[in-house]
This record gives C-alpha cells, structure tokens and sequence, in this order.
C-alpha cells in the first residue's frame, strides 16, 4: 500500500500530473455547481466542441492550440449568450445550434489537412502526463482567478438560475450574468483540455457538481464538496492510470463517474436505498386492508 500511495510521486511527471489534476478538479467542481443548478449541462458540451474550429485554425497556422480553442469557446459562448436573451428560443435550442455549427466547421477546417498529428489528437482525449512545470503554473493562477470571480458573483447567478424574470425586476444584469457564467464555463473547459481532452471534459465540468448535489442541498457545502469530489477523483483516476498502465484522462471520468453511482445510491437523504427504506417504512405503517 506504501509503495502504492508513494510510488508515483517520485516521478517528476507524475507530480505535475497530479498536480495539474488537483487544481482542474477542483475549479471544474466549483464551476460545474453552477452549471448544474442552471440546468445547462449541455453547454460544456457545446462549448468543449466550439473551442475544436479554433484548435483546428491554429493547428493549420502552427499557432498556440489552446489559444486557439479559448478564442473560439469564448466568441460561441458570448454568441450564445447574446442570441439566447431572445426568450422565443430556448437555451438549450441556441445552445444546439451553435454546438453544431462549430463542430462541423472543425470537421471541415480538419479534412483540408493531409495528415492527423500527435497534437491534434492529444486535444481530444487529453495529455495530462505530458504537462510541463510552467504548465503547472499557468492553470493553477487561472483556476485561482475562476473559483475568486465565480464565488464572488455566485449569489447573483443563483438567483438567474431560479427565475430570470424575477432576476431581472430585482435589477439584476441578466445578461451580463449569463455572458459572466459563460465565459467561465469556456475557461474552465479550454484550461481543462490538455488534462482530460475535449471529449472528456465536460465530465469533469458536470460529475462531481452532480455527485454533491445529490449529498446537499446548501450551496456553500455543494460547492464544498464539488471541489473535494473532483480533486480527490481527478488524483484517484491518475493513480489507476498509474498502477494498470490505463489512458489517464479516461481513469479520470471512470472514477468520477464511479464517485456519482456511489452518492446515488448511498446519499443519506436523496440516494436510491434510503428513498426506497422510506418508501418501506411508510408501507409498514399503513393498516391492513387499507
């Protein structure tokens, strides 16, 4: 067990691994509580795919991937937080028609390369072992600067996931929130990427978020527990990854998602065996023949 716990960390890469997957999990479990409470899975998704055109673009040009991938996340998302204020169309509908667009457009701008590269590739399904020191660095003050600006705004986005019109007679920028909540979202995921790829990620975005919500129903402790979900799952996937040779970013998920069934199923309040002992116990108190 010693040599189990020990073992990785006396690789330099490993411990940036780690380290990069201590840090993403616990922004994308902060972040993703307000994802979750908004309903709006969908849009990691939709934003985690956008970010691929920008990729693609700079794949083309030799520029900086990630970079690419944030400006493109970035202008999907504040387009479709713009088009979104049109309350005739639903979110999720914008949200989808956009999603679409941006992921074919990848297609296209991908199909007029000749080859498919080792980079193009780590994009998708993630590269966490090969992260470098100054990798390490930049995610951690980015991560810092999200769970700072989200925290700070979390009342007000809040109470726009409850009830917009309400929201909005309160005062509140409606707008302005949702391009706030947005942007953050895209950040989360295109700084997110290189750990566990643009197909995982909205995984770690949505998980964790969904495993405390199963546990809590206060904000301050979902918030809580969906950083400690995520941190400790992100570092638990990569000691898997480890010790059975796996694909890391894939542990990542399949221990996350395994964390989600256990609180489903165990959650004191809300989990399946305790709704189905009080579903028992109040079949017990009714009378006979009744």
């Amino acid at each position: 067990m010693i040599e189990f716990l020990i073992g990785p960390w006396e690789l330099p890469f490993m411990q940036r691994a780690f380290a990069v997957a201590a840090v993403i999990g616990l922004v994308c479990g902060v972040v993703g509580v307000y994802v979750v409470l908004r309903g709006m899975a969908f849009i990691g998704d939709a934003v985690a795919h956008s970010a691929f055109p920008g990729v693609a673009l700079a794949y083309a040009f030799e520029g900086n991937l990630l970079l690419g991938g944030a400006a493109a996340g970035i202008t999907t998302a504040v387009l479709i937080a713009f088009v979104s204020q049109n309350r005739r169309l639903k979110e999720d509908t914008v949200i989808g028609v956009f999603f679409a667009f941006a992921f074919g457009l990848g297609i296209v701008l991908v199909s007029t390369r000749d080859s498919w590269t080792t980079d193009l590739s780590s994009f998708l399904f993630g590269q966490v072992l090969a992260v470098s020191a100054a990798d390490v660095w930049t995610v951690a003050a980015i991560g810092a600067v999200l769970v700072l600006f989200v925290l700070v705004i979390g009342k007000e986005l809040v109470a726009v996931s409850l009830d917009r019109e309400a929201a909005r007679a309160a005062g509140l920028p409606v707008f302005r929130l949702d391009l706030a909540l947005y942007v953050a979202v895209t950040t989360t995921i295109v700084m997110s990427l290189e750990a566990v790829g643009n197909i995982l990620v909205l995984a770690l975005l949505i998980t964790p978020a969904a495993a405390a919500r199963m546990l809590t129903e206060r904000l301050w402790a979902m918030t809580l527990l969906a950083s400690l979900i995520g941190c400790v799952g992100s570092v638990a996937g990569l000691y898997v990854s480890y010790t059975y040779d796996l694909a890391a970013g894939g542990s990542v998920v399949v221990v996350l998602t395994g964390l989600f069934v256990l609180t489903w199923c165990l959650a004191p309040r809300h989990g399946l065996i305790a709704k189905r002992l009080r579903r028992s116990d109040g079949a017990a108190l009714i009378p006979a023949g009744r």
